[in-house]
């Protein structure tokens, strides 16, 4: 097995990291403070192919593995993890509507997404469905050519702000539970959408978070992705993708802290030596960058057994998301840590990484729901044998 990176995925991850460095780092900070939804520079990242990864090039995509775009999101997130997750999800809501969309979801959306010109956001959650994302009440009714919605969901990344809405709706009966579930790609703007106040959160401060509210708003049957009670599944194959890309996107935060953390203890002296000549300091840092490189390979295998299609594929994605979202926290508070007090101001962007980060432990799925989805299949008779 060979855990070094090919050319071709080196070009990729050269390319992100330039982009990063001279895009996204240098405004991070401003679009944090400032509330600052940095669209134009998505757009960028949508010209270099990153707002379509791993969606199909023939509607425009770079039809990156998973593997591939992991390593992209890794890079975009040691500048700025909160548009860096934003773009993670653009790219998971564009696969979706790219792979289940009609020739009109097609033709009407897709080039744009890809392109980054238009924008996506991802509707499951609502008030009183998240982790329990079957129950959801939003609902679709069928009238000739066109379906009816109306319901509200909540928590929604760059909504407002965003062209499109791949929407998760009832069409069955509340007792079909996830059978009942049809997803559509729905235009932001039409008639009878509204939207919440902009959440005020501990972090991902660059990219807008309200409820959106649907009342007997009209969409065209033809912008429906895939049949009535296909929704769910869809859903779940969305984020077993999603689940990885916010792994990457801790990843590349704790790589950005470690970074900074190496250097303050190399410049910062106490008791006449710099800190990193203290044993106590070294270890630390040593648990950190091991604990890092654990998670980072765990990401890769999984996104390996997505793009192989793997039987147990969901299940890997789920320990990954699991531990690399909760090692990419803990190595960002051992940096913030590790600067002491300094740490804690904004003048250093440690605090920054770690308000962002604290977040992949709930969303796609809380880690808590991570751990049902692997004791549930580690308790299937045979899992021991296929999942080692």
């Amino acid at each position: 097995m060979d855990f070094n990176l090919s050319e071709e995925q080196r070009a990729f991850q050269e390319a992100a990291r330039a982009f990063a460095e001279g895009e996204m780092a240098p405004h991070a900070e401003g679009w944090d403070e400032e509330k600052i939804f940095p669209t134009d520079v998505i757009a960028a990242a949508g010209a270099m192919g990153f707002c379509g990864m791993y969606s199909p090039e023939a509607l425009g995509g770079m039809g990156m593995s998973r593997l591939d775009a992991t390593i992209v999101l890794e890079e975009l997130a040691a500048a700025c993890p909160s548009t860096a997750a934003f773009i993670s999800i653009h790219n998971m809501a564009t696969w979706m509507a790219c792979t289940w969309g009609t020739e009109a979801v097609q033709t009407d959306f897709c080039e744009q997404l890809v392109l980054g010109e238009k924008l996506a956001s991802y509707c499951l959650t609502e008030p009183n469905a998240g982790s329990d994302a079957g129950s959801i009440t939003t609902r679709a009714v069928r009238q000739g050519d066109s379906y009816i919605l109306n319901g509200g969901k909540s928590f929604i990344s760059g909504a407002g702000s965003t062209d499109v809405l791949v929407l998760m709706t009832r069409t069955g009966t509340k007792e079909s539970g996830a059978m009942g579930i049809t997803a559509f790609a729905v235009p932001a703007d039409l008639s009878g959408i509204s939207y919440g106040k902009n959440e005020r959160k501990m972090g991902w401060n660059s990219q807008p978070t309200r409820t959106i509210t649907f009342e007997d708003v009209r969409v065209p049957a033809n912008y429906r992705l895939g049949e009535e009670g296909e929704g769910f599944k869809i859903a779940m194959k969305g984020l077993d993708g999603g689940r990885i890309n916010i792994a990457s996107c801790s990843i590349g935060a704790a790589q950005a802290t470690l970074r900074h953390a190496q250097q303050y203890l190399q410049e910062r002296k106490q008791f006449g030596k710099p800190l990193a000549a203290f044993q106590a300091l070294q270890f630390k840092l040593a648990d950190m960058v091991t604990e890092l490189v654990a998670a980072r390979q765990m990401v890769r295998l999984a996104a390996g057994k997505l793009d192989q299609n793997d039987v147990d594929k969901s299940t890997y994605c789920a320990m990954a998301k699991r531990f690399a979202t909760d090692i990419g926290f803990q190595v960002c508070n051992e940096a913030l840590q590790l600067h002491g007090g300094y740490g804690y101001l904004k003048d250093y962007p440690i605090e920054r990484f770690l308000r962002d980060a604290r977040v992949h432990q709930i969303l796609e799925g809380t880690n808590e729901i991570m751990r049902v989805i692997v004791a549930r299949r580690i308790l299937e008779e045979g899992a021991t044998e296929s999942i080692r």
